[in-house]
């Protein structure tokens, strides 16, 4: 399989570490979760057995609402022969002073993989996920763990890996490889939500990602609803390294003009993301309710940032690829106005599908290649094998 002959020639450095922000990894490993993902679904949509453990726990924890990354999870787990165990932290004993180091330690005696989603307070997800690596990594070299746990980031408040990267994915099938994605326009933009508290990992994550692989990226968004200022740094380093570009408007149709790709997403003003944060620790309801109140009204001022027929007439040849991270707010459908109209999402619904449908085995990839030292080696005897996945 040519993946599996691509990834043996890739210098790795993924054994025993996490997968926790996509700028943390070199373009190699980048590359390898790809390849390794696309791999993994080829032998599974052949019916052959991706089973890489006979036991074993893949533990979830999940502090904010998931549809698609949490089925997501529990498939890549499945698919290499993981148990999956979500953390319910309201029936531990965290509420009784279990301490992060405890918890970490306890759930994870023959736990091979923790994924976290904690992206509802800015300044405090990544370093939470950072802390639980650091207590499985203390537990395992203090011989308390027979095996180190990988870390996998299922959206914090920087990054969100296993989107970014299943867009990532979804863009080299699309184009035809990661190399045809050079000098490719695309267009990471705000558009107007009818909800104020959503996070800007995503954008974050698609700017610092994309600019790697020679890609044009033009960010817009309103005045005030900045991205964090270490992401843009990542960004225009990377497009300065990789040959591609890297911009900054505060003009929807500017960004669309001539854009081979278009990602039209409402995030929540950073100072709201702040003030949110604060408040939720200090569980001040009236507070909240005042801030959303406020974060609905900026919104509101901003509801022509809508994808539509005309600003999609604008990229290149009037049909430019749209994406999403999905659920979008849909005009007319799923709200009365949003990110993007419906005749838009219509015509393009399936293809956001198919966007979603490579995260399962991104997740997964990131599994094989955190978990076992020659996963191009796996991977090989896994065709060799070519145990019939059902019969």
């Amino acid at each position: 399989m040519k993946s599996i002959e691509s990834l043996d020639n890739l210098s790795l450095n993924l054994h025993g570490r996490d997968c926790l922000l996509t700028w943390e990894h070199s373009d190699a490993e980048i590359r390898a979760t790809l390849l390794a993902a696309e791999a993994l679904e080829r032998l599974y949509r052949t019916n052959v057995s991706t089973r890489v453990f006979d036991s074993g726990l893949a533990v979830a924890i999940f502090r904010d609402q998931s549809t698609r990354t949490r089925f997501s999870f529990a498939s890549a787990a499945s698919l290499l022969g993981l148990s999956v165990q979500e953390l319910d932290e309201k029936k531990s004993q965290i509420a009784h002073g279990e301490t992060t180091r405890e918890t970490a330690n306890m759930i994870s005696f023959a736990t091979e993989v923790i994924g976290i989603r904690d992206d509802l307070f800015l300044g405090h997800g990544h370093s939470y996920m950072a802390e639980v690596a650091a207590a499985v990594e203390e537990g395992f070299r203090q011989g308390v763990l027979p095996q180190r746990p990988a870390v996998i980031n299922l959206q914090c408040d920087l990054d969100h890996p296993t989107q970014s990267l299943a867009d990532l994915a979804h863009l080299a099938r699309t184009f035809g490889s990661l190399d045809a994605l050079r000098g490719k326009k695309l267009a990471m933009t705000w558009a107007y939500s009818p909800s104020y508290g959503k996070p800007l990992s995503v954008p974050q994550g698609v700017i610092t990602l994309m600019t790697r692989f020679g890609m044009r990226v033009a960010l817009a968004h309103p005045p005030g609803y900045d991205l964090l200022p270490e992401t843009l740094e990542h960004a225009r380093r990377f497009a300065a390294e990789s040959g591609g570009a890297f911009t900054h408007t505060d003009d929807m149709h500017e960004a669309f003009a001539g854009a081979d790709v278009v990602y039209p997403k409402s995030w929540a003003p950073m100072e709201v993301m702040r003030r949110r944060t604060e408040l939720l620790r200090a569980s001040d309801s009236a507070g909240l309710a005042e801030l959303e109140r406020e974060g609905l009204a900026s919104n509101a001022r901003r509801r022509a940032w809508e994808c539509d027929e005309t600003r999609m007439a604008a990229t290149r040849d009037g049909r430019a690829l749209y994406m999403h991270c999905l659920p979008a707010d849909i005009s007319g459908v799923s709200c009365a106005a949003g990110e993007v109209a419906a005749s838009v999402f219509e015509r393009c619904r399936l293809a956001t599908y198919r966007e979603a449908s490579h995260k399962p085995f991104i997740i997964a990839a990131m599994m094989l290649l955190t978990r076992c030292e020659d996963p191009a080696a796996t991977l090989r005897k896994l065709v060799h094998r070519a145990t019939p996945r059902r019969t």
